[in-house]
């Protein structure tokens, strides 16, 4: 099992512990800032087991059907988990709607509030380590999980807060309030969240630093070639697939072009991690001048 996997299904039971604990503040409480905030940890476990099904799809190695590999299922996890978010705002908006226009009894109990506050802080250390993972391995499903956990947080601080001045200005109409304020951050995250994905999913290119990574180590390593133009990247998941045309002399032999290609290829596999090269041979009257000039 991949390292991978296993912190994704690490998020399945932190988010089912943490969905157990804010549900028993909002029993203890009665608010309905509580209870939208609990409701969103139904979608934090939903979109866990999401990125379980997507990371364990996207490990499979390349097939027939798919000889590119399966890593941009992580990108359809992370769309998935925004129009979970964006469906959990509905919810809120709804339990603050009913809210603000029924009377409720509220009991702030320090303990139901310290429950939450709980919560909370285990939230925060494990979307730490998702979102760490998650670039260092370049998983958007993990990153995105821990992002999402990380906005669960800042609104969880918020509703504490907002709860003790319910309880200091005895103003029972700003709790639903809060539920509100609550909904529109979810609704904030699922579409970040699901932008940041269609990106992936549309063949986004690489960064700009990473091209001139690229170029550097063509430029440094071509030696032999005359130029490389046509540089294209499009990123996968944790794959970087790369695509030139390497312009050599017309009475080079295939094999001394090809160990220029082989020596390209270690050394930008070594530069950039996860990268995938092909190389497009040219003779030198196919030179455009304009491209990346060989050292």
């Amino acid at each position: 099992m991949s390292g991978r996997l296993r912190i994704a299904i690490g998020s399945i039971f932190v988010g089912i512990g943490v969905m157990g604990l804010k549900f028993l503040a909002y029993e203890l409480t009665g608010s309905i800032a509580l209870y939208s905030d609990a409701l969103e940890t139904i979608v934090n476990v939903a979109s866990s087991i999401a990125a379980v099904i997507a990371i364990w799809f996207a490990s499979r190695p390349a097939d027939s059907n798919h000889p590119y590999g399966h890593d941009k299922a992580e990108y359809f996890a992370a769309v998935l988990v925004g129009v979970m978010i964006v469906l959990a705002a509905g919810t809120i908006f709804h339990s603050a709607w009913v809210g603000y226009h029924t009377v409720q009894e509220v009991d702030y109990s320090p303990l139901g509030l310290g429950i939450n506050g709980l919560a909370a802080v285990i939230n925060a250390g494990w979307a730490l380590v998702l979102i760490r993972y998650g670039k260092r391995s370049r998983s958007p499903a993990l990153e995105a999980d821990g992002r999402h956990l990380m906005t669960d947080v800042v609104t969880s601080l918020g509703v504490l807060a907002g709860v003790v001045l319910v309880v200091l200005t005895g103003w029972q109409k700003l709790d639903p309030i809060l539920a509100g304020l609550v909904g529109l951050n979810v609704l904030w995250t699922g579409w970040d969240v699901m932008k940041g994905s269609i990106s992936g999913l549309m063949d986004e290119a690489a960064s700009p630093e990473t091209l001139d990574k690229i170029r550097q180590v063509i430029a440094a390593e071509g030696e032999g070639a005359l130029e490389a133009h046509d540089l294209r990247t499009r990123l996968a998941g944790k794959l970087t697939f790369i695509d030139f045309h390497l312009v050599v002399e017309g009475s080079m032999s295939v094999e001394a072009a090809h160990d220029i290609c082989d020596r390209i290829e270690q050394a930008v596999g070594k530069a950039v991690p996860g990268s995938r090269l092909t190389i497009h041979v040219e003779p030198e009257h196919k030179a455009k001048h304009s491209g990346i000039i060989v050292l």
